[in-house]
């Protein structure tokens, strides 16, 4: 039975939720709102730390939900945050996290990474790597 009547709604749908789930049960979190707050943080801080082409192509191998938000908020003529130091990277996170230590900061941003390397195309992934410290990539 369809939710929305439509099938792309309805696959988006379930293929966002398919995400939360991975990424709610390698965190062992029961809260998927907690799960989507998540993802959304450490794709804004990995969005806003690449060029205009690199969130272009990134973009267009997330489900169409996730992607709404990945670009929610975007403000591309800025051009990229040049700072790599993973309590920069850590901080942007934390903002939708506020009361989130740093180790629970990195694991969550290494949980989204893995999810990330699951879905995403390798090619996709190799050309974003210098987006993210690589204090916050190795496992």
């Amino acid at each position: 039975m369809s939710s929305t009547g439509l099938r792309p709604f309805d696959a988006t749908l379930q293929l966002t939720n398919t995400w939360l789930n991975e990424l709610a049960d390698e965190l062992k979190w029961t809260d998927h709102a907690r799960s989507y707050h998540a993802l959304r943080a450490v794709l804004h801080a990995l969005r806003d730390r690449l060029t205009v082409g690199e969130a272009a192509a990134l973009g267009a191998q997330l489900p169409m939900l996730v992607r709404g938000f990945f670009y929610e908020g975007w403000r591309p003529n800025d051009g990229p945050r040049r700072g790599h130091k993973p309590e920069e990277f850590l901080a942007d996170i934390g903002m939708s996290f506020h009361d989130a230590p740093e180790a629970e900061l990195r694991q969550i941003t290494r949980a989204v990474l893995r999810l990330l390397l699951r879905h995403v195309s390798a090619v996709e992934i190799n050309g974003i790597k210098h987006a993210v410290p690589a204090e916050l990539r190795s496992q």
